[in-house]
């Protein structure tokens, strides 16, 4: 076993497999309403096991930072492949931000080749009803629809890369406030990482998965062996005095973002008191390629 800060920390690895993401630029007249934008976008988004896409927040931009000077965030989505992809932020756009005031939504990959690109503004531009107008900046089309505020600027397509999901910590603590604590650290350190995105609740997980159930029809089922209430009935991973699991579940642009995002986290959650061990979820090497070994991660 191997120690960072006094705690337990398991010589295994967390397993991840490739995924199709792309970057979104929504910006408005406010940070406020920018932020209402992605924050709908990013509804029911947490796993590709039973969501479309998988989505969060990357980050809160500066009027300096976007293509029309407006306050704007930054949101990341993957999803298993680009027809999938496409047809996931076609809906999310026209529904979550075209709705919201004064927004307009910009391509935050703009060096993506051509034949990895994805048509978002082309694909929601029908609902101006024929008052939809086009401008193109260089080598890039932006579509103008009209609404009741004004128009609803888009661009036509997003650039995408493969990506990488399901980088994961399992943090196991003394008790409940004490696991949250640990897991609440490990996501405000992960969230200063560029390219990452935390896609469930809060950037933490209380509900971790295993391939797989007693019932046919479900994919995934509960984790028991990291269910305090359960280690009387299966063969529990958890330490003795151990009483909550929180997950923290990262995707990412790059095998490094991720990677980083972990030590990031791992460093933080450990620091934090009351944690028993910090390890991670993988299935033998069956469900990705993408291995992120905690021992890697200690230094």
């Amino acid at each position: 076993m191997l120690h960072l800060h006094d705690v337990e920390i398991v010589d295994t690895f967390a397993e991840a497999f490739p995924i199709k993401a792309t970057r979104l630029i929504i910006t408005a007249d406010s940070a406020a309403w920018a932020r209402t934008a992605a924050t709908v976008l990013c509804g029911n988004a947490t796993s590709v096991i039973a969501c479309d896409v998988e989505a969060d927040i990357e980050r809160e931009l500066i009027p300096e930072e976007t293509p029309d000077g407006r306050p704007g965030v930054s949101v990341l989505a993957f999803g298993f492949d680009l027809p999938g992809l496409t047809r996931s932020m076609q809906s999310r756009v026209g529904q979550c931000v075209l709705t919201c005031p004064t927004t307009a939504c910009y391509n935050g990959l703009p060096d993506c080749p051509k034949e990895k690109r994805i048509r978002i503004g082309g694909g929601i531009r029908y609902f101006g009803d024929g008052f939809q107008k086009s401008r193109k900046l260089d080598d890039r089309r932006f579509w103008r629809i009209p609404v009741m505020d004004g128009e609803f600027v888009c661009e036509d397509w997003f650039g995408t890369v493969t990506g990488v999901a399901g980088g994961n910590l399992l943090i196991c603590g003394t008790t409940g406030a004490a696991a949250l604590r640990a897991a609440e650290a490990a996501v405000q350190a992960i969230r200063e990482v560029p390219d990452v995105a935390l896609p469930f609740p809060g950037g933490i997980v209380r509900s971790g998965s295993k391939v797989g159930s007693r019932y046919p029809k479900l994919k995934a089922s509960t984790n028991d062996a990291y269910c305090p209430t359960l280690r009387v009935l299966v063969t529990s991973e958890l330490p003795r005095e151990c009483q909550a699991v929180y997950e923290i579940v990262i995707d990412g642009l790059s095998f490094g973002a991720v990677q980083t995002a972990m030590r990031q986290g791992l460093h933080a959650a450990a620091k934090s008191e009351g944690v028993l061990r910090i390890t991670a979820g993988n299935y033998g090497g069956k469900l990705g390629k993408h291995h992120f070994q905690l021992k890697d991660l200690l230094t």
